[in-house]
């Protein structure tokens, strides 16, 4: 007995040292860390695009205006494909604080809720007498903070960046990097990105590398027409913190990602301009600032977490202004082009960089009748943004009052005919497919509230770990998900 309980011993001890000969193997460029984990060497980096209010419909309407019916978006060619919940812990139809919150934190929140638990309340803040929000007005025990993607990255060693369309202290940019009771209290949130400085969110460690969007009133003085009241200058704290800083296009060309540590970009005071109607020479692109953030962070060994948003397809659609949205969510597909392109140039296979599409929320856009396929939209067609023309003879398509009526429509805005639609009898394309035409809706609100939807939204995900992206999933799962591709 006592001679086989030897030999069993001996076995396993031989076969447990073959296999740590064999894991010990540097054939493949790989060592074993003391975590248990294997270090491969090579960075690991996370883009998370979140087309904000990026429904399915729209999407629909975006590639059909951006390249026609049978033609590709980026987004479209992407492998892995899943269907996201996206319902909020209080309210059937989600804001894009708790469902970007929920893509961060894994946690089911209330609306109005940025990266808190789940017992949170959102407390309105209060305004001062010019209409400015004021301090953070959560209250003591009013729910906790709970760990985001990005601050997860950061605890890792991970470069971590921040790029947006919106103020970069809007719902989607807010949740990725601080933790707060309302959506509103921007100022509050701004101090949170400021390293060491008071309201620092320590979580971030030394800081986010990258920050990129609008918001510039949320970092300045009254006095210098921004929004704290504190006296405060966040923008020279950061500079401080040697963070280069761009306050338009030029300035932001002039800067070489490849040999810059940190990088801050204000280039609005609110929001940035829609895509329509941008100034090039004031404000760089979506595309252009998402590469320059990749330049910046990927000088870590370790890889990075990037956030990218196309924030102002959502407040288009709000507006019930279809062009604005498709044009813009183009410009969000060319950012995923441009990231795509620039992520193979150093890893081609992207074996070792995970990259997710999605949105937090839908719309209320709906495609009309059954129109005639109209190609993409250019200077000659109107397109996807035309009114419905019969399939078969080609003839403007009327509705019961015998007038015409455009493809895209919305189930609420504020353009909803109050009578017969006798009167509308003239429109056409042209009508429609202006820039600033606020389509048609059943149910009337008013002006620039349109709602979100609570449908499904598409998710398309490739490289590391893009394959466990499928079916329908909740938006907190997408947590989960991205956490376990990029080790978090």
């Amino acid at each position: 007995m006592k001679y086989k309980a030897s030999l069993k011993a001996a076995i396993s001890v031989a076969v447990a040292a073959l296999i740590a000969g064999c894991g010990n193997s540097n054939n493949s460029g790989t060592s074993s860390s003391t975590d248990g984990q294997t270090n491969t060497g090579t960075p690991t980096n996370v883009i998370f695009f979140l087309g904000d209010g990026m429904g399915m419909a729209t999407m629909t309407a975006a590639r059909i205006y951006a390249v026609g019916e049978d033609g590709e978006l980026t987004m479209d060619t992407l492998p892995e494909t899943a269907f996201v919940k996206t319902f909020s812990n209080d309210a059937q139809v989600t804001d894009s604080a708790p469902s970007m919150s929920a893509y961060m934190t894994g946690v089911k929140m209330n609306n109005e809720v940025i990266s808190m638990s789940s017992d949170t309340k959102a407390i309105d803040p209060v305004n001062d007498a010019n209409g400015n929000k004021l301090g953070n007005n959560c209250g003591s025990g009013n729910g906790k903070s709970v760990p985001t993607l990005l601050e997860q990255a950061k605890a890792k060693g991970l470069s971590t960046g921040v790029v947006t369309t919106t103020r970069v202290t809007h719902a989607t940019p807010a949740a990725t990097y601080s933790h707060i009771c309302h959506r509103d209290l921007e100022n509050d949130i701004a101090a949170q990105a400021v390293p060491g400085g008071t309201g620092y969110n320590a979580a971030l460690g030394n800081g986010l590398d990258v920050l990129l969007g609008g918001g510039r009133q949320f970092f300045q003085t009254v006095a210098n027409g921004g929004k704290r009241s504190d006296g405060r200058d966040l923008i020279a704290e950061m500079k401080a913190m040697n963070y280069a800083y761009a306050s338009n296009a030029a300035e932001f060309n002039a800067i070489d990602g490849t040999k810059t540590g940190r990088l801050l970009g204000l280039f609005t005071s609110s929001h940035m301009s829609y895509d329509l109607d941008r100034d090039p020479a004031k404000e760089p692109s979506l595309a252009d600032m998402t590469t320059k953030a990749m330049d910046v962070l990927s000088k870590n060994s370790k890889g990075y977490f990037l956030m990218v948003e196309g924030g102002r397809i959502d407040h288009a659609l709000h507006e019930t202004t279809a062009k604005k949205a498709l044009q813009d969510t183009q410009a969000f597909d060319n950012a995923i082009k441009a990231a795509l392109a620039k992520a193979r140039s150093t890893d081609p296979d992207l074996k070792n960089t995970l990259i997710v599409v999605t949105a937090d929320h839908d719309h209320t856009l709906v495609l009309n009748g059954y129109a005639k396929r109209t190609g993409k939209t250019t200077a000659a067609n109107a397109g996807v943004l035309g009114v419905v023309k019969d399939y078969v003879t080609g003839a403007v398509t009327k509705d019961a009052d015998g007038a015409p009526y455009s493809i895209i429509g919305f189930g609420n805005g504020e353009n909803r005919t109050q009578s017969s639609r006798t009167a509308m009898a003239s429109l056409d394309d042209s009508v429609t497919s202006a820039n600033t035409y606020h389509q048609e809706a059943v149910v009337r609100v008013s002006a620039g509230n349109e709602t979100h939807g609570g449908t499904d939204v598409f998710l398309g995900a490739i490289g590391k770990g893009a394959d466990t992206f499928n079916g329908t999933i909740d938006n907190t799962k997408v947590n989960a998900l991205v956490k376990a591709a990029a080790g978090l």
